[in-house]
């Protein structure tokens, strides 16, 4: 690799280095399936990503917003990696807002567990019309 090369990075890679995704080829795959967005546009896994750039990353029921800080193609400890992008304080407030309210509404929804055979029985008869 020369120089100049090092100083490039790939948008996969630097999500990858700041440990948004767990492998690049997931990075990927969410960049391609537009789950990235560079300054609210889809983006390719090849686009260098700038200092000062805002991207959006959604993945599973979180999104965050976050302002690229540094460039890095290494994958480094999570101290390090937190030192790439700075999150800006709406998304974490969307993040905190979203994550209570999914926990209030998995409390509010609670299974007894396997029905019993007294309770298939019942299921049975009103599935079959009987």
């Amino acid at each position: 690799m020369s120089e100049q090369d090092d100083d490039k990075a790939r948008l996969d890679k630097w999500l990858w280095a700041a440990r948004f995704f767990k492998t690049r080829a997931l990075a990927k795959a969410a960049i391609e399936g537009g789950k990235v967005h560079c300054r609210g546009e889809r983006c390719k896994p090849a686009k260098e990503p700038k200092l000062g750039d805002e991207l959006t990353i959604r993945a599973g029921f979180d999104e965050r917003t976050v302002i690229v800080r540094a460039l890095s193609m290494v994958r480094r400890g999570a101290p390090e990696a937190q030192l790439l992008y700075e999150e800006t304080a709406d998304s974490i407030a969307r993040r905190e807002q979203a994550a209570a309210l999914r926990k209030a509404g998995a409390l509010g929804v609670q299974s007894e567990g396997r029905p019993t055979k007294k309770q298939r029985r019942q299921i049975h008869q009103l599935r079959d019309g009987n």
